[in-house]
């Protein structure tokens, strides 16, 4: 699915991030910047050990923040690293909001003009997927009607419920 905003393409897509041509994608990250599971682990994996060596020097954000580094063997540039909230910690809409954001703020920072985000926090972290598409989606779409140098983001969904439940917000945030 792909909606036109402002100068910019929204896509959503059900797939691997890892896989993504964009010029970076975002990495589900922890406040310590360890490269675990989920989608950190397979950018691990796939990108190698120079990623976490990178994330290593930095040491660390904050939940909403985001931090960008190389992106080792993977085909992309940069990985930006934004930290989503766990699900009872408190706040957490306004931390997912944070993360998304200044994850758009950091490509638009570095020149880049493509970003590929998963679904920040709906893993491990426990964040209700239905919210996640809302803020993302939301906070996304009024970043993009702002100044931006960003020609595309997308939404790498993984799994086809995954991709349905955005895809369904942003029908809702984008009337025909």
């Amino acid at each position: 699915m792909k909606v036109d905003i402002n100068n910019s393409l929204l896509e959503l897509q059900d797939g691997d991030i890892t896989e993504m041509q964009t010029d970076a994608i975002v990495n589900a990250a922890n406040e310590h910047l360890i490269l675990g599971g989920g989608v950190a682990g397979a950018i691990r994996t796939k990108g190698g050990p120079e990623i976490q060596v990178e994330c290593n020097k930095i040491g660390g954000t904050f939940v909403g923040g985001a931090v960008i580094t190389t992106a080792g063997k993977l085909k992309i540039k940069h990985i930006i690293h934004a930290v989503g909230p766990r699900m009872g910690e408190g706040n957490e809409n306004e931390k997912l909001k944070n993360a998304t954001l200044n994850s758009l703020k950091l490509a638009d920072e570095n020149n880049l003009k493509s970003i590929s985000f998963p679904a920040i926090s709906a893993g491990i972290f426990g964040f209700p997927i239905e919210s996640c598409a809302e803020i993302m989606l939301k906070t996304t779409i009024e970043y993009l009607n702002g100044q931006t140098g960003l020609e595309k983001v997308v939404f790498c969904l993984f799994g086809n419920d995954s991709y349905q439940i955005f895809a369904k917000q942003l029908k809702q945030e984008i009337p025909k």
